[in-house]
């Protein structure tokens, strides 16, 4: 296999990924083996290249919204054998503690991560969990898919989380949205689909903010703008704590705020005028395989349409650049040559 691998995290400045030769990895019982296509850059391979997430394997292949067609199989998954399937970031959960037990595998105690505790998808090879993979929808090639797998169903989970589906549902509902990378690009179609008018706070403006305008964003400003009308509830996909504070201020009485991703700079303190009203904080922790069987299903029906850019695999470092400067229009995908 090739791979690029991660042998002790660095800035993304210094290219710490060296593309590697080693032997493909043979599929255990329940296992599969995945000949990868593509594989989506998301902010937290950053944050494991960066050490923002403590390492927790070395080295480590990044990548977890990969996609590619299983090629071996081991005892109990033959059936997958020729199958295009994705794969998330959730490897596995441990099925038996008290949070598995209750529909909550995203809280797994001892949970395992691709790219992050086993080896992902920037690679040409990956080797997954039977029960764990999506089979994706016909509706999506390849690139545009690999996007949907992090960036889309914790995008999904976001605004589920928003609670607006209890409150009245989403259509005619005010959202806002902090950061347009490539989660708040998808999640802005699922809430437009849904009836919602969005409203999207994003610094960039050639960029971030002119996709979200195509998109169909009621209003767009900057990141810490405050938008013309109380929102209902809102999204943070930036890491930057510092728009926890603007994100309470814009919220209506009783509204939500989703903080959208796995490591976020510090909050700054808040006055309590803020959360008064009964506002709402809380936070999102990795998504459940349910979240990604019912997001992969509405998108396919709206449909979700990905913007991508696209780098080879001998371009890992260089994509991990982009997406740090903020020189990503929607999602980063990986292409493995020859896939």
């Amino acid at each position: 296999m090739r791979a690029q691998r991660l042998h002790r995290p660095a800035p993304a400045a210094t290219r710490p990924l060296v593309l590697e030769e080693a032997p493909d990895p043979v599929p255990g019982p329940g296992e599969v083996l995945l000949r990868v296509s593509c594989c989506g850059v998301c902010r937290t391979d950053l944050h494991v290249v960066e050490g923002d997430l403590p390492s927790r394997r070395s080295p480590v292949v990044p990548g977890h919204q990969a996609v590619g067609t299983v090629i071996r199989a081991g005892d109990g998954a033959e059936a997958l054998v020729g199958r295009r399937v994705g794969v998330a970031w959730l490897h596995a959960s441990c099925g038996s503690c008290r949070f598995c037990r209750t529909g909550r595998e995203n809280l797994c105690l001892a949970p395992e991560f691709t790219g992050w505790t086993v080896d992902g998808g920037f690679a040409d090879v990956l080797l997954a969990r039977a029960d764990f993979v999506y089979e994706l929808p016909e509706a999506f090639r390849d690139l545009e898919a690999a996007p949907l797998l992090c960036a889309g169903i914790i995008g999904f989970r976001a605004l589920r989380l928003t609670g607006l589906e209890g409150r009245g549902g989403f259509a005619g509902a005010r959202l806002g949205i902090y950061g347009f990378g490539a989660a708040g690009h998808v999640a802005i179609q699922v809430a437009r689909g849904r009836g919602a008018e969005v409203y999207v706070m994003t610094r960039d403006r050639d960029r971030h903010q002119a996709l979200a305008a195509e998109l169909g964003a009621t209003w767009v400003g900057g990141s810490a703008d405050r938008p013309p009308v109380p929102l209902d509830a809102a999204i943070v996909f930036a890491p930057a704590g510092e728009l926890v504070a603007p994100g309470l201020a814009a919220l209506d009485a009783g509204g939500v705020l989703v903080l959208g991703g796995i490591s976020m700079s510090d909050t700054p303190p808040l006055p309590y005028d803020l959360l008064w009203h009964e506002r709402v904080v809380r936070s999102v922790a990795n998504a459940t395989r349910e979240d990604g069987r019912e997001f992969l299903a509405e998108a396919a029906r709206l449909p979700v349409r990905t913007h991508v850019e696209v780098f080879p695999l001998e371009r890992a470092n260089e994509a991990l650049v982009a997406l740090k400067t903020d020189a990503i229009r929607g999602a980063a995908v990986l292409e493995v040559r020859g896939a």
